[in-house]
């Protein structure tokens, strides 16, 4: 591991911000805010807005803890070297403290003013982020983003158990498209970004398995992806506004993942199909998620059946 930095500079709120990965946390906010919506009966205006603070805290701390255990990797890697920890604005202990003071207070607010169902189910989440896809899976298997993609995929559950109360079929199947579209997502970026990976030792597909296994992979998960995404419509617990957005974002998104299968990576290749597809893969779930609470507002309001 590469050493990090020893000289500490001042450190301000934008560290601490910077700690929480603000742009992950707006996709967790998101589709936790979908699952809230789109889930039957109603919430109290404060009590929903609580919900999802809560969401953002558990996110926030989650990936702080993330940043505090792999600190020395984070140095070694040109991506990461910038945050706080290794850039030397912030020390690790500050950092771990934060961390566990948002993961602490998202799980306990959750659990007093909204549902314990729902703050048990937070507390999983970043239990399996912090501990079980960072201290564990990461370092140790190349299947790690695989099994670690359920840490990401709570939040749609969270939201609709906020409303609901319990645990039924639709939540789960939330919970399943994030976990099965994570693959794609994520080693569309480490394919463009493996050399980082292979310098530290994090054993990453592309790093372990090789580029060609990788592309294929990711283009089975796409395909595993198009006729779950549609499930919730196939099985009636949606209408046709989110049935046919499913189908379409999910088409193209396979379609998509066809050049990344089927090429192989040149010198100096500047990997355009990987970026493309990468930056797809956040606009899939942002429309998916944006079309599952669009069909549930006109089915409330009964503009569809």
């Amino acid at each position: 591991m590469t050493a990090t930095a020893t000289t500490q500079l001042p450190t301000d709120w934008r560290d601490f911000y910077a700690l929480t990965k603000p742009r992950v946390m707006s996709l967790v906010i998101f589709t936790g805010l979908c699952g809230l919506l789109a889930a039957p009966g109603s919430i109290h205006p404060v009590l929903g807005f609580t919900a999802i603070l809560c969401i953002a805290l558990g996110a926030g701390g989650a990936a702080t803890l993330n940043q505090w255990w792999e600190r020395d990797l984070d140095a070694g890697m040109k991506r990461t070297a910038a945050r706080p920890i290794p850039g030397g604005r912030m020390d690790p202990t500050n950092a771990r403290d934060f961390g566990i003071a948002l993961s602490a207070a998202s799980v306990l607010i959750m659990g007093v003013a909204v549902d314990w169902l729902a703050a048990i189910i937070l507390a999983v989440s970043i239990l399996y982020y912090a501990v079980v896809y960072t201290i564990w899976l990461k370092p140790r298997t190349p299947q790690n983003i695989v099994i670690g993609g359920g840490a990401g995929a709570f939040p749609p559950m969270i939201g609709w158990v906020a409303v609901t109360g319990e645990i039924t079929l639709m939540p789960v199947l939330l919970f399943a498209i994030i976990f099965t579209w994570t693959p794609p997502h994520f080693w569309a970026l480490a394919l463009f970004v493996q050399s980082d990976y292979a310098k530290v030792g994090i054993p990453m597909m592309p790093v372990v398995k090789g580029a060609a296994s990788t592309r294929r992979q990711i283009l089975l998960y796409a395909v595993l992806l198009l006729p779950l995404a549609a499930a919730p419509w196939l099985i009636g617990e949606t209408g046709a506004i989110y049935g046919v957005a499913a189908l379409a974002l999910s088409a193209l998104f396979v379609a998509l993942c066809l050049p990344v299968a089927f090429r192989t990576a040149a010198e100096g290749d500047r990997m355009l199909p990987e970026k493309r597809l990468f930056g797809y893969s956040v606009f899939y779930l942002f429309a998916l998620f944006a079309a599952l609470v669009a069909d549930a507002v006109a089915r409330n309001h009964g503009w569809i059946a």
